[in-house]
């Protein structure tokens, strides 16, 4: 039973599209260690040096979004301050393009102001996305920024059409935020 159910899983995947995908506990070292088997796999698979650096810049702003907004952390001391934030990431090749997506819970009460943040984005073509990014550069940031407004447009820069997102009720005061780009 066991070797079923994860065939089945895997085969889910495979269908899918999914070529790398991580589900669980992620911090900065984690995101590295990734972030060299993303770049090994997608170099394996020969793909052309501009892809690889937009699917992997991508990737590093979802994964560090997972890591300051997730709801879901375990913290503590070992031999030193330790936080883990909880989430998922997923890449896969859609069309003949590749994708990212991340999913990770988020406190409902920040669902609005996220939301009219990726409305914002999707409205905005190339030009203005490029122009939103310098103006946002100018701007002092948020009060409860930790880097997520560069980041998002970071991402919508970087994606080949428009970024789509999506709720999910989770239960216990949050929601599972999920985040597409292609490139």
């Amino acid at each position: 039973m066991l070797a079923e159910t994860y065939s089945s899983f895997k085969k889910a995947l495979d269908a899918n599209g999914i070529v790398f995908s991580f589900s669980g506990y992620v911090s900065e070292g984690i995101l590295y260690s990734l972030g060299e088997a993303l770049r090994q796999k997608m170099a394996l698979e020969e793909a052309d040096t501009g892809t690889v650096k937009r699917v992997f810049s991508v990737f590093v702003e979802q994964v560090q979004n997972i890591i300051r907004y997730s709801a879901d952390k375990v913290s503590g001391s070992l031999d030193r301050e330790v936080e883990l934030s909880a989430g998922m990431v997923t890449i896969g090749i859609e069309g003949g393009r590749f994708f990212i997506v991340c999913g990770n819970a988020v406190r409902e009460s920040e669902v609005p102001k996220l939301e009219a943040r990726l409305k914002h984005l999707r409205s905005l073509d190339k030009d203005g996305i490029k122009a939103y990014y310098r103006e946002q550069l100018r701007a002092a940031p948020d009060d409860d920024s930790r880097g997520a407004t560069i980041g998002l447009i970071e991402i919508a820069r970087r994606a080949s059409e428009p970024i789509e997102y999506d709720f999910a009720p989770a239960g216990d005061g949050r929601v599972f935020f999920c985040l597409k780009a292609c490139i």
